[in-house]
């Protein structure tokens, strides 16, 4: 930050160096074009690790925005709908969050600007930018002040986990805005760490990858695959989330047992089978039933839609389509004979190709992105690549889930060189430059003669 351009000073939070930070090293090399702005990345001759920053608007974390709360979950529900849309259209199983990717986009939005910013907002359902930067704050307070110790109705005893954070990863340097540094601390509670994509992208990307695996409990290990990062990379930033809840009634251990689950194809497989009796209520439409299964505490659910035979894409297009509330509504109580398969596995879920199609398009283009309100300096921002990574694992004690998303911003790629290279004879021409007058002209055959 430059703090003598008529912005209010800025402090810098913390300046740390740790076992994990020294793994992100300045590499000695001759001057380079540089990827993100003219840029100090440290003394090349010193060799020693590059030094870490946390810079950050000094601004506390605010309440949020709890009446735009309503307004942002009808927006993660648009979105949700839509990335479903596109993501559902591969055969395979599939797990997502459209929380945490509306969070990592909603970070972005904060320094989007022009046509980047309208189109990001009509794929986020975001109507106005305060109230949902607010309520989006004001969601993530509620929602993380579920975990904790719970009551359930029989009395019993349970812990709910339920943690999220955010950081973003920006090239060192560089000048960050004001407005943009306030809203991250005002209403995301992140600042934002400096690292040397320059000349460490490599040590910087698994930087990054540990972080995210230390706040998901190693489920998300690598979010950002090799050769993603590279010294265009000019900030990252990042979502994660984790989840550990159990059940409010658990699964009798000694009950499950292999069961057949019909495949679309018409074939079977036996599958590990959970049963339970319980009452629940439960919602239907046409060609499906939907049954709540709450944790403990009952204050999160699993909500379970099950298609008619053969209904399946008609749900799924019910999702898509604006019909999620529908199909999480609370409806009549019913006791069930419940039978749920176990299961374990993760989603990797590249979404830039998504989001583009969904009509995100300029945030993508080099030539059109406008993310100038993230950056004092005069840099061609755009966003190089999203990334989400989803796992859930349910099993008869509860469910074990974990996501992030990673927004990846770069400056456009140095221009292509052509070469000239004047190793034969060849010809020249002196001349003025608004009249072009050949003052002299000549060739050149051998210039050791």
């Amino acid at each position: 930050m430059e703090p003598d351009r008529g912005r209010s000073r800025h402090t810098i939070v913390m300046k740390r160096r740790d076992a994990l930070q020294l793994a992100v090293i300045a590499a000695i090399a001759s001057p380079l074009l540089a990827a993100c702005g003219d840029v100090d990345s440290g003394d090349p001759k010193s060799g020693t690790a590059t030094e870490l920053e946390l810079v950050r608007s000094n601004l506390q974390r605010s309440a949020g925005t709890p009446d735009a709360i309503p307004e942002v979950v009808a927006g993660v529900h648009s979105l949700a709908g839509g990335l479903y849309g596109r993501l559902a259209a591969k055969p395979g199983n599939l797990v997502l969050s459209p929380y945490s990717v509306a969070v990592a986009l909603g970070m972005t939005l904060s320094g989007a600007g022009g046509r980047t910013a309208a189109e990001m907002r009509d794929v986020m359902g975001v109507a106005r930018d305060a109230p949902f930067h607010g309520g989006l704050n004001a969601l993530t307070a509620y929602i993380e002040g579920l975990a904790g110790p719970q009551d359930r109705a029989d009395g019993s005893k349970a812990v709910l986990a339920l943690d999220g954070a955010n950081q973003l990863y920006g090239q060192q340097g560089v000048g960050w805005e004001r407005d943009f540094l306030d809203l991250l601390a005002r209403e995301y509670g992140a600042g934002l760490q400096t690292l040397d994509f320059q000349h460490a992208h490599e040590e910087a990307r698994v930087l990054i990858n540990d972080w995210v695996a230390g706040r998901t409990q190693d489920r998300i290990p690598e979010l950002i695959p090799a050769g993603l990062l590279n010294p265009l990379t000019c900030l990252v930033l990042v979502n994660a989330l984790y989840l550990k809840a159990p059940w409010e009634t658990p699964f009798e251990k000694s009950l499950t047992q292999p069961r057949p689950f019909h495949l679309r194809d018409g074939s079977s497989v036996d599958v590990d089978t959970m049963v339970q009796t319980l009452t629940t209520t439960m919602a239907q439409g046409d060609g499906w039933r939907a049954a709540r299964l709450p944790y403990a505490g009952r204050a999160l659910a699993m909500t379970l839609v099950l298609p008619d035979p053969g209904r399946l894409r008609e749900v799924e297009g019910l999702l898509t389509s604006g019909g999620l509330t529908d199909v999480i509504s609370t409806g009549r109580r019913a006791m069930l004979d419940l039978r749920l398969p176990r299961w374990t596995f993760r989603t990797q879920a590249p979404l830039t190709d998504v989001l583009q199609r969904l009509g995100m398009h300029s945030a993508f283009d080099p030539d059109e992105a406008d993310f100038r309100p993230m950056t004092e300096e005069d840099l061609d921002l755009h966003v190089s690549a999203v990334l989400h990574e989803g796992f859930i694992a349910v099993d008869e004690e509860g469910t074990e889930a974990a996501a992030a998303t990673a927004v990846v911003v770069s400056v456009v790629s140095a221009p292509v060189t052509e070469p000239f290279h004047v190793d034969r004879p060849f010809l020249f021409v002196i001349h003025d430059v608004e009249y072009d007058t050949p003052l002299f002209l000549g060739r050149v055959d051998d210039p050791s003669a």
